[in-house]
């Protein structure tokens, strides 16, 4: 009781110093906890929708795969409306209702405006029936009555500015209509952010579908005291083979799983830069209670003048920090909810509309976020903690001070450079690697081994860089710019330990930025090399191109050639019997010419001959598959084809590797029109000279389908950067958390400097140094610690963005691009991050009285 006592007078009497420290743990507690209740929330949200939306079993065609969204034909698979009074007619069945659903469709306003949503959301189509409404009510209007009806979600109305009468066209693989809004519906739980559209049945069919007597499921509701499980038998016994059956929680378990993927990419990556965040406070709170054990050494040494044994005293400040986890903790968990309906109010305002009805805070999540706090405040002040158990009842007798720390062990040097060296290994090893999976874990090992290496060593380095960094920053101040110096090289493990803070986050982002950068370079090289094409038509999600939209791109005056590409998934037997799934991209002749691919084997030309295809170096070589040989390719939907192998492609590039080709026309014959893929994309050429006028027709012939993007080649790299530099944008931002720790790192071994130091200013300051001297030389030696920390970083950044590259090269991606402008605009940051992390002490230390500054213990 006596220690825990100990302990609390000392956090309360040093509450100032331990600010900041706490502030570092609740900033990386409220970021692990805000991810969790942010996950949870969404978890909740689609488990109140799946429950809500599904029957107690789903009749679906067998075959169909729920997650495709968008199939290649544009349409969803159906199965006749007799199928209907077949499940009604099973025992067990209370009632059964057909439906018709599709997320292959585009609805526009009557500008040509896209009216679907923005956040990765899908438009969906269905039909009205007594089913929807068990999720919905309608607000306005009515019900939809005839094919001139049509009836909108609340979100999407209020969103565009719809309202009853508007016309709204739907774009589907069956054609284009149009319909008034009827009516407005509103969810009865949280809509997730889709655009629903509402049609009468036979319309839905017709439009949708192609024609009427089709849906694409059937929803079937058991009687009272039937399991959905007895039902789901009794149903597959009434229609036998030829269907999916799912019960209720089977259909939400496959929701669930089509969620999972997003939501688990979104919450592990959270986490992981809250690992990094809280390592990076690691070093503040190491430093804080370093700081405070030296300044508190006569204080401790009479503690065992009087009787604390070593362990006492190692426990009382091992209970500080337990005390400062604790508080810091408790108001991270408080500040996580609150960072997690921020997200939610950005994830709304992207498109994806979370209800704060929702928000789910489980138990594990304080428990998680304690537990951290807590064990990462105590494991960083476990060394100090040792180091004031160490204290001898003679220091009671000397002046209070730093311990003499300033000189690294060998030990620690021996260490560090051991570390650094094993990690400079394994990143050339990761350099040297033939596959990308082996050097992936030479990186992973290299990056961590280096990174501990600089943590170590960085106290070593401390000496070198900072005085290199006076030479050029510092001595232009004179004797302040001197003094700056020499205050950061004093105690240099506690300098290094500050810069390896800001290190941790810079490093991150010279790593990310090379790599980005290099990704650019690679794709662009890759575009003017191999892509002859003028212009690229496609859906930005991937969607396939409707026949109304590929009619008019091929209409468009001023075009020499329009390229179709058609993925077309078969089983394809090889010469020795073996069977693989692959896809044939189905194209033309003149594809050749949009995109010239290395040939390694016979003529590419070839394969669009009558009953001929081409197939790729890595099938080529994995299957013993040669120019001449012919293989059994089974079209999905269609028939089986022989056709010989005219050409083998290199899997070199970054652009099509792996495809196998065959002519259009091939496919067409093996493969029904309505189950022949629609274009994935389209390729277009000018007629010579007529480039622009080409490009601005493309675009207007295009304007009714605003789902699809027209991109020449500069367009095409321009998105390519733009995607590149948003995700590393996403990123950035969350790193910002970890420099925001690092710069807390930089202001709290400031402030506790300054206080360390209080008789040393008082003194300097008696003998004539001004205020605006002192001011100057607090913020330089601030300046010199960011600028270290910053070379260490961005140069151990760009060694791990260079070995990442040379991986990203066995994937076809081999230009290496060092971004400087990012790179010197981080550097200089640095030192603006430094002079902002100085302005709190060196105004403290400026209002210092000198009298009882000189007069101060």
């Amino acid at each position: 009781m006596t220690v825990f006592r100990t302990s609390l007078r000392n956090l309360l009497a040093h509450k100032g110093r331990m600010a900041l420290s706490a502030v570092a743990v609740l900033l990386s507690v409220a970021f692990v906890s805000g991810t969790l209740v942010f996950t949870d929330t969404m978890n909740t949200t689609f488990d109140k929708l799946f429950a809500v939306t599904a029957s107690d079993v789903t009749v679906s065609p067998k075959g169909a795969d729920p997650a495709d969204e968008t199939p290649d034909t544009g349409r969803p698979e159906s199965l006749p409306a007799s199928v209907v009074a077949e499940v009604r007619k099973a025992k067990g069945v209370a009632e059964a209702q057909g439906s018709v659903t599709s997320l292959g469709v585009t609805v526009v306003d009557g500008n040509d405006k896209n009216v679907g949503p923005t956040s990765g959301a899908p438009t969906i189509a269905v039909n009205w029936s007594p089913y929807e409404l068990r999720s919905v009510e309608l607000a306005e209007g009515r019900e939809p009555r005839g094919p001139a009806d049509v009836v909108v979600d609340r979100g999407t109305a209020d969103k565009h500015g719809l309202k009853l009468g508007d016309p709204l066209r739907t774009i589907s693989a069956a054609g284009d209509f149009t319909a008034r809004i009827s009516g407005v519906v509103e969810f009865k739980v949280t809509n997730p952010g889709a655009t629903v559209v509402y049609f009468d049945t036979a319309t839905a069919q017709r439009r949708l579908l192609g024609k009427e007597g089709l849906f694409t499921q059937v929803m079937v509701d058991g009687e009272p005291g039937v399991t959905d499980e007895a039902l789901k038998a009794d149903v597959a016994a009434a229609l036998g083979d030829g269907y999916a059956l799912q019960t209720s929680a089977e259909a939400a378990d496959a929701g669930r799983e089509d969620v999972a993927g997003f939501l688990d990419v979104m919450k592990y990556a959270m986490l992981g830069f809250a690992g990094i965040a809280f390592l990076v406070g690691v070093f503040l709170i190491v430093n804080t209670f370093s700081m405070l054990v030296a300044q508190r050494t006569r204080e401790i040494g009479l503690l065992r003048a009087i009787g604390s044994s070593r362990k006492q005293i190692n426990r009382s400040v091992l209970v500080e920090a337990v005390l400062l986890g604790l508080i810091g903790s408790v108001a991270g968990v408080a500040a996580g909810v609150g960072l997690a309906v921020g997200l939610m109010e950005l994830m709304s305002a992207m498109g994806m509309e979370l209800s704060t009805r929702d928000l789910t805070v489980a138990w594990t999540t304080p428990v998680v976020g304690l537990a951290l706090g807590v064990l990462v405040t105590v494991l960083a002040a476990w060394v100090p903690a040792r180091r004031a158990g160490k204290v001898s009842p003679m220091a009671a007798l000397r002046d209070a001070g730093t311990p003499a720390d300033g000189r690294a062990g060998r030990v620690r040097g021996a260490a560090g450079l051991l570390l650094t060296l094993a990690g400079g290994a394994a990143l050339w090893a990761a350099t040297q690697a033939e596959k990308a999976g082996t050097g992936s874990l030479w990186l992973g090992a290299g990056i961590v081994l280096s990174l501990l290496g600089f943590v170590v060593v960085g106290p070593l380095l401390a000496g070198g860089v900072v005085r290199a960094l006076g030479l050029v920053v510092l001595r232009v101040f004179g004797p302040v710019g001197r003094m700056a110096e020499r205050n950061a090289l004093r105690n240099p493990r506690r300098t290094g330990a500050t810069g390896a803070a800001l290190m941790i986050g810079l490093a991150l982002v010279a790593c990310l930025s090379v790599v980005g950068s290099s990704m650019v370079a690679s794709a662009t090289e890759e575009l003017d090399r191999s892509v002859g094409a003028d212009f690229i038509v496609q859906n930005p999600m991937g969607a396939p191109i409707v026949p109304q939209a590929q009619a008019a791109v091929e209409k468009t005056a001023g075009l020499d050639h329009v390229t179709e590409y058609r993925p077309v998934d078969a089983r394809i037997t090889d010469p020795s019997g073996a069977v693989s799934k692959e896809w044939v991209a189905a194209t033309e002749p003149s594809y050749q010419r949009d995109l010239k691919r290395e040939v390694t084997a016979g003529d590419l030309a070839g394969a669009y001959a009558p009953g001929a295809m081409s197939v790729g170096s890595d099938y080529a070589t994995a299957h013993g598959v040669k120019v001449g040989d012919t293989l059994a390719v089974a079209f999905e939907g269609g028939s089986t084809a022989k056709l010989r192998v005219a050409a083998i492609t290199a899997d070199t590039g970054n652009v099509d590797n792996g495809a196998m080709y065959t002519n259009v026309s091939t496919a067409r014959a093996h493969v029904p029109a309505d189950r022949m893929p629609a274009s994935s994309l389209l390729l277009a050429s000018a007629e010579d000279g007529q480039e622009d006028a080409a490009y601005e027709a493309l675009k207007t012939a295009l304007a009714p389908y605003p789902q699809y993007k027209v991109a020449d080649q500069a367009d095409y790299k321009k998105a390519l950067q733009d995607q590149v530099s948003q995700l590393l944008n996403i990123v950035y931002g969350l790193l910002a958390l970890a420099i925001v720790v690092a710069v807390l790192g930089v202001v709290n071994t400031l402030a506790l400097s300054v206080v360390e130091r209080t008789r040393e200013i008082g003194l300097m300051r008696a003998i004539g140094l001004s205020r605006r001297q002192l001011r100057r030389m607090i913020r330089l030696e601030s300046v010199v610690i960011a600028l270290f920390g910053a070379l260490l970083g961005l140069g151990l950044g760009m060694g791990w963005g260079t070995a990442a590259q040379k991986l990203l090269a066995l994937e076809g991606l081999g230009v290496l691009e060092i971004p400087w402008p990012t790179i010197l605009a981080v550097f200089a940051g640095s030192a603006f991050v430094g002079l902002f992390a100085a302005l709190v002490p060196a105004f403290r230390a400026g209002r210092m009285n000198v009298l009882n500054a000189i007069a101060s213990e």
